[in-house]
């Protein structure tokens, strides 16, 4: 049996664009995804943390060190710029990988540059 757990997340991430009449998808500075671990194509979920919508759809690497966190397409109408939004990957391990595997948590600051890497959370736990 597989059991699916958070690979990583960006967490708290600012949405710097929104663009309606790309073909779908999310662009990511390609930084936050070596940081969070995120390949090209790789199916995310987003969690708007301004509005409360949570959507997959697969990651574009956008330019490094631009900052960039843009929605495309239809995704572009559950966003607006300055949105906080979370970034989820996931993953499939078997029981016995996944009681050893640590995630990758990325907090960024305002201009979504990594600050912290982290392998857990805790319950209350702010940024």
């Amino acid at each position: 049996m597989y059991i699916t757990l958070m690979k990583s997340k960006i967490h708290r991430a600012r949405v710097t664009e929104a663009n309606l009449d790309y073909v779908g998808s999310i662009t990511i500075d390609e930084d936050l995804m070596d940081s969070a671990d995120i390949l090209k194509n790789e199916k995310v979920q987003i969690v708007n943390n301004n509005n409360g919508n949570r959507f997959e759809t697969y990651v574009i690497p956008g330019e490094r060190g631009s900052g960039m966190i843009c929605l495309n397409g239809a995704a572009a109408r559950l966003v607006h710029p300055g949105d906080i939004i979370i970034i989820i990957s996931y993953g499939q391990f078997d029981r016995k990988e996944a009681v050893d595997f640590e995630p990758r948590i990325v907090f960024v600051d305002d201009n979504n540059r990594t600050i912290e890497i982290r392998n857990e959370e805790e319950h209350g736990q702010i940024k």
